[in-house]
């Protein structure tokens, strides 16, 4: 990835990819014109049977469009659970957004999700436990219960919507996600496919991992310390690397933490990104291909990217303020850069109508920042990440045999 910038500030790898996008926003521009004019005039202009929007238009102009808009909802929804527990996550899920209604929130239809996550709990809790790897099953029975009773169970976020107190409602929903986020990670101790043997070559993350970076100012001066906090020169900046997703990226990533290859790298900020320095040796890391996981699909896409405009959308966005992701590699888009990645910084001011940026399903996403996102536009050109450390997920790396 070259740091050379659109008119946005998004960081491009090519030609190519301006002249792409720019038709893509052509495209968006004329949807978003054949809308208001049909809105607008009094006769209708076009015949609604014989001529309908593309599929862009559900993605890009809809206010409803259920992008994750933080890296802890992404990584909950990129967990390949149980089919219970996915269908009590996605009551809960749902609440979310009804909580953001404002004015009269419909506590019925609230009420009526989390009876239903309840039910699916209770009917279910054999198969549940089941999926539950044998090592790991008193710490499933303690989570299960914890989701049916207890401070943050869904008996209490009921008693909690029945008192249409929306902000203990969220506290209690909160709580209630954590611990189906915690029970489906239980559930899922690997990633659910087999990848194709040519790629058995590269390292892979089986799982969830987590890396730390330690970054300073580059010019001596501080980062703005936190409420009752103390300015310093260096910061934390935590990020959750997913294989589940993302096996092949998120795994030669872990190596390339472990090997010491950022420690010292210093970073270049654009209005929408900070990347590490492209000058690190060309023989560190490995060129993995483009690696995608679109929603909906069980597998991710290689050498492929998604198309936004007929609806394909990946179940690791890039959509979200803190996304860790790959750059391109100089010699081809189809792959990833060895070693150069960028934390982005997604501004709905420079995305579509729909919120999604203009790269989404271009780049490869293999994780999220969730501790330090303030520091992120903090961190300007010059300043290095000292040290990076691989702090959890080292034990589900796995390393291609040396022939």
């Amino acid at each position: 990835m070259q740091e050379s910038t659109n008119q946005h500030g998004a960081p491009y790898t090519s030609h190519m990819s301006m002249v792409k996008n720019g038709m893509k926003g052509l495209e968006r521009a004329l949807a978003a014109m054949l809308l208001v004019v049909q809105i607008s005039t009094p006769l209708p202009v076009f015949d609604l049977d014989s001529y309908s929007l593309p599929p862009a238009v559900a993605v890009l102009y809809s206010p409803d469009t259920k992008v994750p808009r933080t890296g802890e909802l992404a990584l909950r929804k990129a967990i390949p659970g149980n089919t219970n527990m996915k269908t009590i996550q996605e009551s809960l899920e749902e609440l979310s957004y009804l909580l953001r209604i404002p004015q009269r929130k419909p506590y019925g239809t609230m009420e009526g999700n989390v009876k239903k996550a309840l039910k699916v709990a209770l009917d279910k809790k054999e198969a549940i436990l089941a999926s539950v790897p044998a090592e790991s099953k008193e710490r499933g029975s303690l989570l299960y219960e914890s989701l049916i009773d207890g401070k943050g169970s869904l008996r209490a976020l009921l008693e909690r919507i029945k008192d249409k107190d929306a902000d203990r409602v969220s506290v209690g929903l909160a709580s209630a996600l954590d611990t189906v986020a915690e029970l489906e990670l239980l559930q899922a101790p690997g990633i659910s496919f087999l990848l194709p043997q040519q790629y058995l070559q590269y390292p892979r993350l089986n799982g969830r991992g987590t890396v730390e970076f330690t970054v300073e100012k580059g010019d001596g001066s501080t980062f703005n310390a936190q409420a009752g906090g103390e300015a310093k020169n260096t910061a934390t900046i935590q990020v959750v690397i997913d294989g589940y997703s993302a096996p092949l990226t998120a795994g030669n990533f872990a190596k390339l933490v472990i090997d010491g290859t950022y420690d010292g790298t210093k970073l270049s900020s654009t209005t929408q990104a900070v990347l590490s320095d492209n000058k690190i040796e060309k023989r560190k890391g490995y060129s993995v291909p483009l690696e995608i996981m679109p929603s909906g699909q069980f597998e991710p896409l290689y050498k492929t990217t998604l198309s936004v405009q007929d609806g394909e959308l990946p179940v690791l966005p890039l959509s979200v303020y803190g996304a860790v992701v790959m750059a391109h590699n100089d010699a081809s888009e189809e792959y990833s850069s060895p070693n150069q990645f960028f934390f982005y910084l997604y501004d709905k001011r420079n995305a579509g109508l729909g919120g999604l940026s203009f790269d989404e399903g271009q780049f490869s996403v293999f994780g999220y920042t969730t501790v330090g996102r303030d520091i992120l536009p903090q961190l300007k050109t010059g300043d290095i990440i000292r040290f990076a450390k691989l702090v959890e997920g080292q034990d589900r790396l796995i390393l291609p045999t040396e022939s």
